[in-house]
């Protein structure tokens, strides 16, 4: 396994710029999740660094050393599609064992067994070993697929969306087993999601990108605690983040079209407008609480509930445990915690605290 380092890479195709000077590290050992919508240049960083593109500018390092000169297969790296790129006709065993059995591996029959046999095991599809591929379900083709890449000990796991084509309880599933696996192997792995809990729930850090651009590279308590802009604020987080206009007025924030106000924290410097980020968990009902409001829709979802609370013409999103007795139109208090606000500029850049 590898350091791997990105250095101000840049990509364009055919005059659009795909990736605009880029730069981010992934540790030796590290599960780094790179997270962005659809079109942010994800994939394209990825297959840069596998060698399926060409750098325009900069440079991609393995401890130290530039990848750039290498082909695909001197560049030793595993790679996990979307698409469970299987060979139909194959069974299990042999597309397990396909990646060992190439002339640059000169591995043994009886060591490709062994290393077929511990990763089925590890992702229980021993009992599929002799079955075609062409006869496997969505789960157990991708679980075959990720096994082609554990199969070997290459120097970066490339997996680009492995789990976004399987249903909401396979993935779950598949997402711990996963994150189990490169922690017990200590694989450096960069896996490529537009799903923010993916991320938050796999990641050791996150790489925000955005139109070709870094724009935050955290932990995930940093990435959902301190987002760097309003984009990251509402990339991560379900519900999604409050995020109101704000003003300040003789030493108090109000914040617009809405009745909420409050003094202005000391640490704090505030421009006279901002955009003011709040958390739904940060949000209590609180029948002693400074701020009154009425419930205007409810969703409850076993576990918890999120409610609307309008207040003026604002509505504030909160999220309160298990089902609630509250009903719709009542009124309410409710508290914020101060303490867990983000604030943001007018270009939305978080203004640090």
């Amino acid at each position: 396994m590898s350091n791997v380092d990105l250095n101000n890479i840049t990509k364009r195709f055919k005059g659009v710029t795909a990736l605009d000077h880029i730069s981010f590290d992934i540790k030796n050992g590290e599960f780094f999740v790179l997270l962005g919508p659809t079109g942010a240049g994800k994939t394209t960083t990825l297959r840069l660094i596998a060698g399926l593109e060409i750098l325009d500018e900069g440079d991609i390092s393995f401890d130290g050393s530039s990848i750039a000169p290498l082909s695909p297969a001197e560049r030793d790296v595993a790679l996990v599609f979307q698409q469970y790129s299987l060979y139909p006709l194959l069974n299990v065993y042999d597309n397990l064992a396909s990646p060992l059995r190439s002339p640059l591996r000169k591995t043994s029959e009886t060591e490709i067994r062994k290393n077929v046999e511990d990763v089925a095991g590890k992702l229980r599809i021993g009992h599929l070993l002799k079955r075609k591929a062409s006869n496997l379900s969505g789960g157990e083709m991708q679980r075959v697929a990720i096994g082609r890449a554990l199969v070997r000990n290459p120097r970066i796991y490339l997996m680009d969306e492995p789990l976004s084509n399987l249903d909401a309880k396979l993935r779950e599933a598949l997402r711990i087993e996963l994150k189990h696996l490169q922690k017990t192997q200590e694989s450096t792995t960069l896996f490529v999601t537009h799903d923010q809990i993916e991320a938050m729930t796999m990641a050791d850090r996150i790489a925000v990108l955005n139109q070709g651009n870094i724009l935050q590279v955290g932990s995930p308590y940093e990435i959902y605690d301190h987002p760097a802009t309003t984009f990251v604020a509402q990339l991560v987080g379900t519900p999604r983040i409050n995020l109101l206009a704000g003003e300040i007025h003789d030493g108090n924030v109000y914040i617009k079209d809405s009745e909420v106000k409050f003094t202005v924290p000391n640490e704090v410097k505030l421009p006279s407008s901002f955009t003011l980020g709040l958390r739904p968990e940060n949000v209590h009902l609180d029948d002693a609480g400074e701020f009154s409001g009425v419930i205007e829709l409810l969703e409850p979802l076993g576990v918890e509930t999120i409610l609307h609370i309008r207040s003026g013409k604002q509505v504030l999103l909160s999220v309160i445990a298990g089902i609630t007795p509250r009903k719709m139109g009542e009124n309410i208090r409710f508290s914020i915690v101060h303490e867990r606000l983000s604030f943001f500029d007018k270009e939305g850049t978080r203004i640090v605290t």
